[in-house]
């Protein structure tokens, strides 16, 4: 999405997003976008400055780091947030019982998880995986830790769309699995932090024998983005302590469902012939 759009909670997202790849005095002034939040066009680039402990000019390179021609576009941006939450609400949701605070907490994080979907994921990136995929010799789906609930979701619609699809729940078998893959095939590689060990280094052997990768990722740079042909960024939510990755999983599982679906376009007949059959199977296995 081009920054100039993004707009309203959109906003955090894309920061939270670009964040890992700026440095000292630039993620400093991304900090300070995050914590003033709705109240940054009250702010002076001096102002921020000031607050980042940096100069005016490093406020305009963070800005244009973050896609911005400069601190006025950013500004404009964060007038179009929402307000801030009323802090008597926030105080009366903290004295709630813990059972309905927790349940506040998780829905507002799934819905800022969904809401920076918009402000992070690139329609033409996705649409580009979708096709590496539709052409894929053999597909492998990686993914480590809470990520590889996902990876299971993720082969099992590619499957259903009749891609060959493998994804080994264990983490040597799966690099060995990358290791031997060939050309025209695609490894579809699932981190929330884009730095998994396990799946950084499938990944690489993947592209060591000339297969694409895909990544689907919470953040714009990280080791795994360094290594994909094409990578999803699906994060950027306003990350609650134990929240953060039940949001990022929503949104991944989210941009799975998008790229099944454009998958499902762009192969036509072949593919609504497999659900067909995937949807009989299924009920078959129904009382």
């Amino acid at each position: 999405m081009e920054s100039s759009s993004v707009s309203g909670g959109q906003l955090a997202a894309h920061v939270r997003a670009h964040l890992p790849g700026l440095r000292d005095a630039e993620a400093r002034v991304a900090q300070v976008v995050l914590d003033q939040g709705a109240d940054l066009p009250n702010l002076t680039i001096g102002d921020v400055a000031a607050l980042a402990g940096t100069a005016p000019s490093s406020v305009v390179r963070a800005c244009q780091r973050l896609g911005f021609r400069g601190f006025q576009q950013l500004k404009l941006a964060a007038a179009r947030q929402a307000p801030r939450p009323d802090p008597t609400t926030e105080q009366d949701t903290a004295e709630q019982d813990p059972a309905v605070r927790a349940l506040t907490d998780t829905l507002r994080a799934a819905r800022e998880a969904l809401d920076g979907l918009t402000a992070t994921l690139d329609a033409a990136e996705l649409r580009a995986a979708a096709e590496l995929l539709g052409s894929a010799s053999r597909v492998l789906v990686v993914g480590a830790g809470l990520s590889g609930a996902v990876a299971l979701d993720a082969a099992y619609r590619l499957r259903a769309l009749g891609c060959a699809v493998d994804a080994p729940a264990d983490p040597s078998t799966a690099q060995l699995a990358a290791g031997l893959l060939s050309p025209g095939a695609v490894c579809l590689a699932i981190s929330h932090t884009g730095a998994s060990r396990t799946t950084v280094d499938a990944a690489r052997l993947a592209r060591g024998t000339g297969a694409d990768v895909i990544a689907l990722t919470s953040t714009t740079h990280s080791p795994l983005s360094d290594l994909s042909s094409r990578t999803l960024v699906a994060g950027g939510q306003d990350l609650i302590l134990g929240l953060e990755t039940v949001a990022s999983r929503l949104a991944h599982l989210a941009v799975i469902d998008a790229l099944a679906l454009t998958l499902l376009t762009l192969r036509g007949a072949s593919a609504e012939q497999a659900l067909f059959l995937s949807a009989g199977i299924t009920a078959d296995h129904l009382y």
